[in-house]
């Protein structure tokens, strides 16, 4: 399984989206769900409030980059009517990384561009990249949301990036419509017919079908 191949990948090689020099101990960890009584009072859908809170818990803990998300059901959405269409959704399927914006990103798996797209209806991904991979295989892909316009400059189908490559910088609030800077990292296994976009946040009817089609980003960061 794929799953299998991406843990083993995690443990035995060292896996960043960050500048080499930025050890495990720059990270911590972040709960951003409904259950986190501590955002009791706090609108985490403005990203001002949002911002503030984030900085509290990367200062308390001593640490650059603050991470989580997969599969938490969170209240960040509310204020985006894209959310609420339909079924709400609130179970978000990435892996966040928040951190500040012009912050740059580097290919943690080798791959080639698959799709690249400005999503910038508020409550999206803003700028965003989509890498195709193989592995021993199999086809998956990594999809990179909430970055600079400028990463988007002399992008190609096709384009292949080497581990450890640049491949893009955070976005600030203003192009990552309407976040507090960070990135969103997500693994897809199939894409179907999307383009530079897939779906981040889904409702919770449908948890079980994207839980196994988007598996957990920690398998390969090892957090």
């Amino acid at each position: 399984m794929l799953e299998s191949i991406l843990q083993q990948l995690g443990k035995s090689e060292n896996i960043r989206l960050f500048h080499h020099n930025m050890k495990k101990a720059a990270f911590c960890s972040l709960d951003l769900s409904v259950s986190n009584t501590e955002l009791n009072g706090v609108k985490i859908s403005n990203p001002e409030e949002c911002q503030i809170y984030i900085d509290g818990v990367l200062k308390r803990n001593g640490a650059q980059v603050a991470f989580g998300g997969y599969l938490e059901e969170r209240k960040l959405y509310e204020e985006s009517s894209h959310f609420s269409q339909g079924a709400t959704r609130n179970i978000h399927l990435g892996m966040d990384f928040w951190c500040d914006a012009g912050t740059p990103i580097y290919t943690p798996i080798a791959g080639k561009v698959h799709s690249f797209k400005n999503n910038f209806t508020v409550g999206d991904y803003g700028p965003t990249i989509i890498l195709e991979h193989t592995l021993e295989g199999y086809n998956f892909y990594t999809l990179y949301g909430h970055l600079s316009l400028a990463s988007l400059d002399g992008l190609t189908e096709g384009k292949e990036f080497k581990k450890g490559q640049k491949l893009a910088t955070l976005g600030e609030t203003a192009i990552n419509v309407n976040y507090a800077p960070h990135l969103h990292f997500q693994l897809i296994k199939d894409v179907n017919n999307n383009y530079g976009d897939y779906p981040g946040v889904c409702a919770k009817v449908d948890v079980a079908y994207y839980a196994n089609n988007c598996p957990d980003p920690n398998l390969l960061f090892q957090f």
